[in-house]
């Protein structure tokens, strides 16, 4: 049974990844800037945090249906559907915006550290946390009322891209130590934080259904940790500029900008991951969400205006967006 067992989990590993391809490009007004894509799998809605506003786009039509207003410096998207909110972290403004989920109204804001960043909702314990780059802590509320819990929870490091376990853990990057962290939702407390090495400057970050976490790192790699563990057990190469990744359909896939690809990751033996298939994106295109019943990949960018030649010995100057260009790519397989 064992020999049988091992077989067919051999035959699964290596199973070919689907054959993704863009299957649209959704054009949304508006500035050219933009961070987190988050997608509400029970209502299938997009959420883009989009500059000063967030758009929202129904991923069933792949149209655009609505906008949360007046979320400056807006960088990650949260929703409790049970509570019938979303939640925005507007950086620019130091707090969570809470807006009804239905009408997309603003109900009330939340006051966070500095610069928000990534924001996660936990299920269990009710409780949203918004992880602050600026002032390298947590921000920990209570979903239902809006009340703070903990105010600033130091985190050590500037915290990057978090996703919750379902069981009242959530966990972070720590991008300038090159971590993860820990935090108990429940207790409001940081649990451990535990080194990726090799990865440096780890962005993005995702959870597969065996609670292994995939992270994606400014030099080119994808890591992939035990966090029960604390430990790396594998390690893939990604295109260059990622800042977000998404498990989909048993594969790991990120989100490459400077290279306009996504990395389409597996693992082909136990512990043992690799790149199956690189896609053709847009350059730009470097967070990424995904609608796992409809087996969708979105990737906001826009388009670039032609770069200056670089003298010898000098650093290029980041790219400039075409005003106006601001889309949000489709990519699905056959």
């Amino acid at each position: 049974m064992k020999l049988v067992f091992l077989s067919l989990l051999s035959t699964a590993a290596l199973a070919a990844p689907p054959e993704y391809r863009v299957t649209a490009w959704l054009p949304v007004a508006g500035p050219t800037r933009w961070d987190y894509a988050f997608v509400d799998q029970r209502e299938h809605r997009l959420y883009v945090a989009h500059g000063t506003q967030t758009d929202i786009i129904d991923t069933a039509q792949d149209t655009l249906i609505g906008q949360l207003a007046d979320t400056r410096g807006v960088h990650g998207i949260a929703t409790a559907d049970e509570l019938g909110v979303v939640f925005t972290s507007n950086g620019a403004d130091d707090e969570i915006g809470v807006y009804d989920l239905a009408t997309q109204k603003r109900l009330r804001s939340i006051k966070a550290g500095g610069n928000p960043d990534a924001i996660v909702y936990e299920p269990l314990s009710r409780r949203v946390i918004a992880f602050n780059g600026r002032s390298h802590d947590a921000t920990v509320a209570d979903a239902r009322t809006g009340d703070v819990v903990a105010a600033s929870i130091a985190v050590g490091g500037k915290p990057e891209f978090a996703v919750a376990d379902g069981h009242g853990l959530v966990y972070f990057n720590v991008e300038d130590t090159a971590e993860v962290g820990v935090l108990d939702a429940r207790s409001g407390r940081l649990v451990r934080r535990y080194s990726i090495a090799p990865c440096n400057s780890p962005t993005g970050l995702d959870l597969d259904p065996q609670g292994r976490l995939y992270s994606v790192c400014g030099n080119g790699l994808m890591v992939v940790s035990d966090p029960l563990a604390g430990k790396v057990i594998g390690q893939a190469g990604i295109g260059a500029g990622s800042d977000g990744v998404v498990w989909l359909d048993g594969y790991a896939v990120s989100a490459n900008g400077r290279d306009g690809t996504a990395s389409v990751i597996g693992e082909t033996a136990p512990g043992h991951f690799e790149t199956l298939a690189t896609v053709t994106v847009a350059r730009g295109a470097r967070t990424i969400a995904a609608d796992h019943a409809l087996h969708k990949l979105y990737l906001p960018t826009a388009d670039f205006k032609p770069e200056a030649p670089v003298a010898p010995g000098q650093k290029a100057a980041r790219p400039e967006a075409v005003p106006g260009s601001f889309k949000v790519i489709v990519v699905g397989s056959p």
